[in-house]
């Protein structure tokens, strides 16, 4: 990614869990570094699978970064932690409020490259907060996708699993998990039970 004016721009890496979001982010991270660029990494604090102070991929890699609370509008604080990094990286935007977005546009218009990388669709297959709206305002997304735990189709879905079967619909949308708890789906073999 390269900026076409010397402003700044934001880019969102979304798709379903198990589709390499993270180690996308990550990657980009490694070529900014590469090139001598200041980088700060931002993620939530309900998302501690690696570590608190610490965003990882499923399959170990990882990178330190700043953690963020989860209280109303407390994505403001990433501008407060800046010490003039132009590379602000943030994981796990779907556990943001939508204050995310107009903090990232604050960013971008500061001048900064902004990555943000999460999952955009809820298990239920529904928008998940603020990524719509942050891939609406972005000049560059990529939706990356997995392949179907079920048939091995490209997979666009996280399928939440309670004790092995498909969790209902009225559970709550927020749960932080892994292998244990999530599959990556395709449309036809996503299930929700409504019974």
């Amino acid at each position: 990614m390269h900026a076409i004016t010397g402003s700044g721009w934001i880019e969102v890496i979304s798709g379903s869990m198990f589709s390499g979001k993270t180690e996308e982010l990550l990657r980009r991270l490694r070529r900014a570094e590469i090139a001598g660029q200041e980088i700060a990494v931002f993620t939530p604090a309900l998302d501690d699978r690696y570590g608190e102070t610490t965003i990882g991929t499923h399959n170990g890699r990882s990178w330190e970064a700043s953690v963020v609370g989860n209280e109303g509008e407390r994505p403001w604080d990433i501008l407060d932690d800046l010490n003039g990094e132009m590379v602000v990286a943030i994981d796990e935007a779907n556990f943001f409020s939508d204050a995310l977005v107009d903090a990232c546009q604050a960013l971008a218009e500061d001048d900064r490259r902004v990555i943000v990388s999460g999952t955009d669709q809820t298990y239920r297959g529904e928008p998940f907060d603020p990524l719509p709206d942050l891939m609406a305002v972005a000049e560059y997304v990529d939706k990356l996708q997995a392949i179907c735990a079920v048939c091995g189709e490209p997979a666009t879905r996280n399928q939440r699993l309670i004790e092995g079967e498909p969790a209902h619909a009225d559970d709550p949308t927020i749960l932080v998990g892994a292998e244990e708890s999530y599959q990556a789906r395709c449309r036809s073999c996503h299930v929700l039970r409504r019974d």
